[in-house]
């Protein structure tokens, strides 16, 4: 099993979370995030005042899958959130040593 953690951009969330149905993806946990990267923040102007914002919202998605679905999701996700502009997010695959579905208590694959 993998888990695949994204950050991506906020309005990109439901379009991703769409694509990701459609491939067989059944779940997945949302957090609202902020960060930076490359970008380092930006500035914005408030009543007249410019004020440096220096972490940028982000949506975190994490995702477990078996191993065999974990290259389509993430070519997924990356074709999906891609805007071709700096902040455009990142995507990590870990490796899960099990799983435990709480309810059945199905393990590893089954919990899936």
């Amino acid at each position: 099993m993998k888990l695949i953690i994204a950050a991506i951009k906020p309005f990109k969330l439901e379009e991703v979370r769409e694509a990701l149905t459609s491939i067989g993806v059944r779940g997945m946990m949302v957090t609202e995030i902020k960060g930076f990267g490359s970008q380092s923040g930006h500035t914005e102007i408030y009543r007249g005042a410019e004020y440096a914002v220096n972490f940028v919202p982000k949506v975190k998605l994490e995702i477990v899958v078996a191993d065999s679905m974990a290259d389509q999701v993430t070519e997924t996700i990356a074709t999906t959130a891609k805007t071709d502009k700096i902040g455009d997010g990142k995507i990590f695959v870990l490796d899960v040593q099990s799983a435990l579905r709480v309810r059945t208590g199905e393990t590893n694959d089954d919990a899936i």
